[in-house]
């Protein structure tokens, strides 16, 4: 996908990679028990097909942190869980199984981002925090465009009474009901509102829903599930 001009944006799925079942087959994330050496070859492929130098893995740890990166952190990445770089033809990427990647990009500035928005990071703002920190680097909110990537939707994502007003009451946004009529969240929203809050000139959404989507991961649906990732870069 063109996100913007020389701006490219992807969302892989669970196809096209060396892993075995139950990660089958191009698990992404390396903490999730797979093989080691299946998930190297699967980021070693897909830097590949994409035609990138290389891909920068964050430890994404549910916060809010953000870092300016000019290259990949290797074995033993920070835990952060939002990157942006102007160097061209280095993918960012944020990984997720159920939590939205968000990417953002400004493209008269060259600078691109990435965040990793679950639950615990949209309630932190992590979302806003790369926009601010990409801001006071130069990009401008109103030149923006930022995709929200797949996650667990508002109609699917339940959870306990007590934890959907707790976050709503700092993303009001974020309230919803499932399908069957009980307390659930929905992280796109609330993340859509965050960008919007924080000046975003454009925001797109991949609205698959991951628990519903069997060609992405999703570790409420498989419980023992690989990672996809939304990546971003600039071209050169």
């Amino acid at each position: 996908m063109l996100l913007a001009d020389r701006v490219h944006a992807v969302v892989t799925d669970r196809h096209g990679g060396v892993s075995a079942p139950p990660y089958g087959s191009r698990n992404l994330g390396g903490l999730v028990g797979d093989d080691p050496a299946a998930v190297r070859e699967n980021r070693r492929l897909t830097a590949a097909e994409l035609g990138v130098r290389d891909i920068v893995f964050m430890r994404q740890v549910h916060g809010a942190d953000v870092a300016r990166v000019s290259g990949p952190f290797g074995d033993d990445p920070p835990p952060l869980d939002a990157v942006f770089t102007t160097e061209p033809g280095l993918a960012l990427a944020a990984l997720g199984a159920d939590c939205p990647a968000v990417l953002v990009a400004d493209p008269v500035a060259r600078m691109v981002g990435a965040a990793h928005s679950g639950r615990p990071g949209t309630e932190a703002g992590v979302a806003t925090a790369l926009v601010e920190a990409m801001a006071a680097e130069g990009a401008r909110p109103a030149r923006m465009v930022a995709l929200v990537g797949p996650g667990a939707c508002g109609r699917c994502y339940e959870v306990p009474a007590e934890l959907r007003e707790r976050v709503a009451g700092r993303v009001p946004e974020t309230w919803s009901r499932t399908s069957w009529d009980t307390p659930a969240l929905d992280l796109r929203a609330g993340i859509d509102a965050q960008l919007r809050a924080a000046g975003v000139g454009e925001v797109r959404h991949d609205a698959r829903c991951t628990i519903e989507s069997a060609e992405l991961y999703s570790h409420r649906r498989e419980q023992r599930a690989g990672r996809f990732a939304g990546l971003i870069w600039l071209a050169p």
